[in-house]
């Protein structure tokens, strides 16, 4: 059996002896260890896998013992996570089918480790694609007038199918406080451009009127702020004055499909821990 566990607390000498001793006496084989100290929030992170040989561990006497050994003195928010238990993720899309295909490609090959229970979608443009995958697909249109009754539809489904992230993959529409309640930084978004610079509407043509040298992509938690959240991953590529309009806009979404899939797997892989808006990635 392996474990994963991700803690952060206010730092302070000795959470280390003590996570890895607790594991030891519980006949835990610690296989990877990243931590990081935060000097001017004075916190510290920490993210470790274990072994546990032959299935012995009893998990709710070890989550027992941990809190009241380890948590509750050292003030840890902790979670604990198996390996075996793959997380459910559920897809958001419109029009836009490039970060559709690209996840569903590396979960049909197995490269994205995760369940993928249904897609919804305010459009029926790309059910095709569902069905092509053999995964369920929801059409739930969404006008100003219909938008609660939408999002009452969104969450029945997200909770009847035991969901655990949500990945907005080219989403076109603004994500309301109900479902970020529910989902504290378990919804991911991918934006096509390099923020905080050029967010709106058409960025790459406002990338294209100032004559930038580069574009990018970002890829981070949706938060009530709207393009605000706490980024996971980001990238650029290089252009110049020789590139059209729609040179930038084949770029950038070959990057957007890029930093989508790596954030999600980053996700799924329990190596992001959010504090005060920002991200600490394990890569």
């Amino acid at each position: 059996m392996k474990t994963i566990i991700l803690i952060h607390c206010p730092d302070q000498s000795g959470i280390i002896s003590a996570v890895t001793g607790f594991i030891h006496t519980k006949g835990g084989n610690i296989i990877y260890l990243d931590q990081h100290v935060d000097k001017s929030a004075n916190t510290f992170f920490m993210r470790l896998e274990s072994d546990f040989e032959n299935n012995s561990l009893n998990l709710e006497k070890f989550k027992n013992e941990f809190s009241n050994t380890l948590a509750i003195p050292y003030q840890m928010e902790w979670n604990l996570h198996l390996d075996s238990v793959l997380p459910r993720m559920a897809i958001f899309v419109s029009k836009y089918n490039h970060c559709l295909y690209d996840l569903l490609s590396r979960y049909h090959s197995e490269e994205l480790k995760a369940e993928i229970p249904f897609i919804i979608s305010n459009h029926n443009d790309l059910a095709h694609i569902a069905e092509q995958f053999n995964i369920p697909f929801y059409h739930i249109p969404v006008t100003k007038d219909t938008k609660e009754k939408a999002e009452k539809q969104q969450l029945e489904l997200l909770k009847e199918h035991q969901v655990d992230f949500v990945v907005l993959a080219r989403y076109m529409q603004i994500v309301s406080s109900r479902l970020i309640t529910e989902y504290p930084n378990k919804i991911i978004n991918i934006h096509h451009s390099f923020l905080p610079a050029f967010a709106g509407a058409k960025p790459y043509h406002a990338a294209f009127e100032r004559g930038v040298k580069i574009i990018g992509a970002t890829s981070h938690y949706v938060t009530e702020e709207l393009d605000a959240g706490p980024i996971i991953e980001q990238d650029v590529t290089a252009v110049s004055h020789s590139h059209t309009i729609q040179d930038f806009i084949t770029k950038g979404r070959d990057l957007e499909k890029i930093v989508l899939s790596r954030a999600v797997k980053l996700h799924v892989k329990r190596k992001t821990m959010v504090f005060n808006n920002k991200t600490v990635i394990f890569y």
